[in-house]
C-alpha cells in the first residue's frame, strides 16, 4: 500500500508541475515511474544479490568437498541444488541490471523483457535440479550407503544459516518482482533442503536406517516442485503477454468505461514490460468532450495510482464503435 501511495504522490507532484505543456508532462510521468521502481527494486537488491551469490558459491565448494569426504549423497545433492540456485541468482541479478539499461531506437523497451526470460530460465533450472535429486534418490534405494552423521549435520547447519540469511534479504521485494520472488523461493527452498539433510543424518545415526536419506530427498523434491510450479506458470504468462497476476483486467475495463464521457472501450491490452512494470493500450470511444489532453493525463494518472499500470497508451475515438476495425471483441 505504501508503494502505491508513493507512486501516486510522485505523480501528483508532476501533475501540478506540467499542467500547460502536455508533452513534457507525459514524459515526466513515465520517467518518474521508471525511477520510482528502480529506487525500490534493483538498487537494494544489487547488494543482496552480490552478498547472496558470494556466500552461496563459497558454501557450494565446502559442501561438495564435505559430501565426498563423508560419503553423504544428501550433501552432494544439496550442493548441486545450491549451485543451480546460485546460477539462478546470477540470472536474476543480471536481469535486474538489464532492466535499468536505456532504450535504443530498435529496442524501444530497452532490455526489460530480459527480466521475464530470466525468471523463465530460473524456473526451468530449478526443475532440472529437482530431476537430478529425484534420480539420485531413486538410485539410493537400490544401493544405500552408510554415512558419517556428525560432519554432515555440521555442514548442513551452516547451509541453513547462509540460506536463511540470504532469503531474508530478498523477502521484502518478493511480492513486487517475480525475479526477486524467484531468488527468495530458491533460498528458502535451500534452507529447507539443508534442514532436511540435518534431520535425515540425525535419524540415520540413531537408527541406522539407510533409506531415510533418499526418502528425505524425495520430500525435499516435492517441496521445491510446488514452489517452482507457481514461478514457472507466472513467468510463462508474462512471456506470453498475459496480464500480470496482481491486475484484474475486468476491473480495469470497468474503470475505464466509468470515466467521464466514455461510451465504450475496445482493443484493451494489458501486459508486462518487465517483472515489475506493466503497460496498457486501449481504444476509448468518447463522442463529446473538448478538454484536450486533460482527459488523457487524468486517465493515465488514475491507471498508475489504482492499478500500478505505469505505461498506458490510450486512443480516443469520436465515432461509433462500428468505425474502428479493431472494435469487435474477437479481433486482437
Amino acid at each position: 500500500m505504501g508503494h502505491d501511495h508513493h507512486h501516486h504522490h510522485g505523480h501528483d507532484h508532476h501533475h501540478g508541475h506540467g499542467h500547460d505543456h502536455g508533452h513534457d508532462h507525459g514524459h515526466g510521468h513515465s520517467h518518474a515511474h521508471g525511477h520510482g521502481h528502480h529506487h525500490h527494486a534493483p538498487t537494494d537488491f544489487g547488494r543482496a544479490f552480490a552478498i547472496g551469490t558470494a556466500l552461496n558459491l563459497g558454501f557450494v565448494v565446502v559442501e561438495a568437498a564435505a559430501g565426498f569426504w563423508t560419503n553423504s549423497l544428501a550433501l552432494l545433492a544439496d550442493a548441486g541444488h545450491n549451485l543451480s540456485d546460485v546460477l539462478g541468482l546470477i540470472m536474476a541479478w543480471v536481469a535486474a541490471e538489464l532492466a535499468k539499461r536505456a532504450a535504443t531506437p530498435r529496442r524501444t523497451y530497452g532490455l526489460r523483457k530480459g527480466t521475464i526470460l530470466a525468471s523463465l530460465a530460473n524456473a526451468a533450472t530449478l526443475l532440472f535440479a529437482i530431476g537430478a535429486i529425484a534420480w539420485e534418490a531413486v538410485r539410493r534405494f537400490q544401493a544405500p550407503h552408510p554415512i558419517e552423521a556428525g560432519p554432515v549435520m555440521l555442514v548442513a547447519a551452516i547451509g541453513v544459516v547462509i540460506n536463511t540469511g540470504t532469503a531474508l534479504m530478498f523477502m521484502r521485494g518478493s511480492k513486487d518482482d517475480l525475479n526477486v520472488r524467484g531468488a527468495f523461493l530458491h533460498m528458502a527452498a535451500d534452507a529447507a533442503v539443508s534442514a532436511g539433510v540435518i534431520v535425515a543424518a540425525f535419524a540415520m545415526s540413531l537408527t541406522n536406517w539407510v533409506w531415510i536419506d533418499p526418502v528425505v530427498s524425495l520430500v525435499i523434491v516435492l517441496v521445491i516442485l510446488l514452489g517452482t510450479w507457481g514461478l514457472l506458470r507466472d513467468s510463462l504468462d508474462l512471456a506470453l503477454d498475459a496480464a500480470p497476476r496482481g491486475i484484474d483486467p475486468t476491473a480495469v475495463r470497468a474503470w475505464l468505461e466509468g470515466l467521464p464521457g466514455v461510451t465504450e472501450v475496445h482493443d484493451l491490452h494489458i501486459w508486462a514490460m518487465s517483472t515489475t512494470e506493466t503497460a496498457l493500450t486501449a481504444h476509448i470511444t468518447r463522442p463529446v468532450g473538448d478538454d484536450g489532453d486533460e482527459f488523457l493525463h487524468a486517465a493515465c494518472a488514475g491507471l498508475n495510482a489504482k492499478f500500478r499500470i505505469g505505461h498506458a497508451t490510450l486512443q480516443v475515438e469520436r465515432g461509433g464503435s462500428a468505425d474502428c476495425r479493431l472494435a469487435p471483441a474477437h479481433v486482437i
